[in-house]
């Protein structure tokens, strides 16, 4: 018999790997939604400068209401793609790598929707795009150390010098010297490292800056302490003795 406990874990392994195979419907219904009313606002948008005042009010509102649902079908579509491509990946790439592909699709997207729903609302994008490279000049900047620490985490993504459950040594001034453990996870920005006694999170930088390489095995003195052996008999003991001295003549 199966205890109940059992049978629940099963079932939900099994919605899980149903959930995985499905198709991601709720992005592609969302995506054509987006699409839908992205060409009603664009044709709504024309047609207000063809006609005059009694008709130019409802194209207006039809035009910019249907922006504002291109902006929000266009995000849940982003948003329900980038947690599909996840999932579907993540046991064949590992956590690593579904979590850059859906970081990057979410950036992608929603970059995407922002400048088609500024286009749709009439927005000049040329100013918005020049006010927006200066900005960004700022911004990096000032996150240098955190932009730094995300291509790190690329870069050790791709490169691969080391894999999660790998027990490494890494050495380098900014880690205070040597440092043993194992892997347990590589994120965005840090490199988890359990080195016996705590889970430490090290920034991607400070890694790909140091010296990786397997943890050496223990020399043969390192692995047991030594043996004092008894003079006397040769076998082993606490320290040696003083022996007594033998009795001279009176």
């Amino acid at each position: 018999m199966h205890s109940p406990n059992g049978i629940q874990v099963e079932l939900s392994a099994q919605v899980e790997r149903v959930k995985r195979r499905t198709r991601p419907w709720k992005s592609i219904i969302a995506l054509v939604l987006a699409i839908a009313a992205a060409v009603i606002s664009r044709s709504a948008h024309d047609h207000s400068h063809r006609f005059i005042t009694t008709s130019l009010l409802t194209y207006d509102l039809v035009a910019y209401g249907t922006a504002a649902l291109f902006c929000l079908f266009a995000s849940i579509a982003t948003i329900e793609l980038a947690a599909k491509t996840g999932e579907l990946l993540e046991p064949k790439t590992g956590t690593a790598h579904s979590a850059i592909t859906r970081y990057a699709i979410l950036i992608i997207g929603f970059f995407a929707t922002l400048v088609l729903t500024l286009e749709l609302f009439g927005v000049p994008i040329g100013q918005l795009v020049l006010g927006g490279a200066l900005t960004s000049v700022f911004v990096g900047i000032a996150a240098q150390q955190a932009l730094g620490n995300v291509f790190a985490g690329l870069v050790l993504v791709f490169a691969r010098p080391f894999h999660v459950g790998d027990a490494i040594r890494l050495r380098a001034g900014a880690l205070g010297g040597t440092l043993d453990g194992i892997v347990t996870d590589i994120g965005i920005t840090y490199v988890r490292f359990d080195t016996g006694g705590s889970v430490m999170s090290i920034p991607n930088s400070q890694v790909l800056n140091a010296v990786v390489g397997p943890i050496p095995p223990a020399t043969e003195a390192e692995a047991s302490p030594p043996v004092v052996t008894d003079s006397r008999s040769g076998t082993p003991g606490g320290p040696e003795q003083p022996q007594p001295r033998p009795a001279g003549p009176a």
